[in-house]
């Protein structure tokens, strides 16, 4: 078995059957929605400009919804939203995302190829000390090697009154069922972590970092892994374990 990180192809076709039969788009609108507004609520009192940071952005549908309320609650306030994104193609989806995208007049847009630990480590060699005003990892700490040294760089990173948004699946979901009863028999290698919010939340609790929680009911049809021969069930099994298996010629 290899890692599905390793196969970007694969790992795009996965994903879109993913979102084919889950509701996981769904419900992170529906936070957006109602929860965020008031999450942001603070970060730009009295500032011209609002400086955000997204850790993993991939191809920015989420990106550009957080920032569509940002808009909303700091109107004519030039934001600043830098991305960082290892993978070259969803970098290249983002763009285009953005350029068929209307009212982002008063946003700057700036992509970095890199990872998380990339950045950090330009940071420190350029010895900068940028500060943000809300800092965004969605879905990306599973592939991060130290995840409590990678969430207190970035924490120490935000400005008074900012917010770092951790998006991750729940420690009392099905993923979480799935990971500690199979996690030893799928791939251990440095492209993916099992991990779930629960192991987020001890890990904030051990740092000191006050936190809120928030749960996202979402759901997922998964009566195709169950079907012998089915590409979309072959491709989803893939997604949930995040590895698929190599066939021998």
């Amino acid at each position: 078995m290899r890692s599905l990180i390793a196969d970007h192809g694969r790992y795009v076709e996965s994903f879109r059957v993913f979102l084919e039969n889950s509701t996981e788009h769904q419900c992170m609108q529906e936070f957006i929605e109602k929860q965020l507004p008031g999450v942001i609520s603070s970060i730009g009192n009295g500032k011209s400009t609002i400086n955000i940071l997204s850790v993993g952005g991939g191809a920015g549908e989420i990106d550009l919804q957080m920032l569509s309320k940002v808009q909303a609650r700091y109107p004519g306030v030039t934001i600043n939203n830098e991305v960082i994104e290892p993978n070259a193609g969803q970098i290249f989806s983002y763009k285009e995302r953005v350029a068929k995208t209307s009212n982002l007049e008063n946003i700057k847009f700036t992509w970095h190829k890199e990872t998380a630990h990339e950045y950090e480590s330009r940071m420190n060699a350029e010895k900068e000390s940028k500060k943000w005003d809300f800092i965004h990892m969605v879905q990306m700490l599973y592939y991060v090697k130290d995840i409590p040294a990678t969430i207190r760089y970035f924490h120490q990173l935000l400005e008074a009154q900012a917010k770092l948004l951790i998006i991750l699946v729940s420690g009392t979901s099905g993923w979480e069922t799935l990971w500690k009863k199979y996690g030893s028999r799928l791939p251990l290698n440095d492209l993916c972590s099992y991990i779930t919010s629960a192991d987020i939340k001890v890990i904030l609790d051990s740092a000191g970092l006050k936190h809120q929680l928030y749960e996202l009911p979402s759901h997922m049809d998964i009566t195709s892994c169950f079907m012998e021969g089915n590409t979309d069930g072959e491709l989803l099994l893939d997604f949930l374990t995040e590895a698929y298996i190599v066939q021998s010629a």
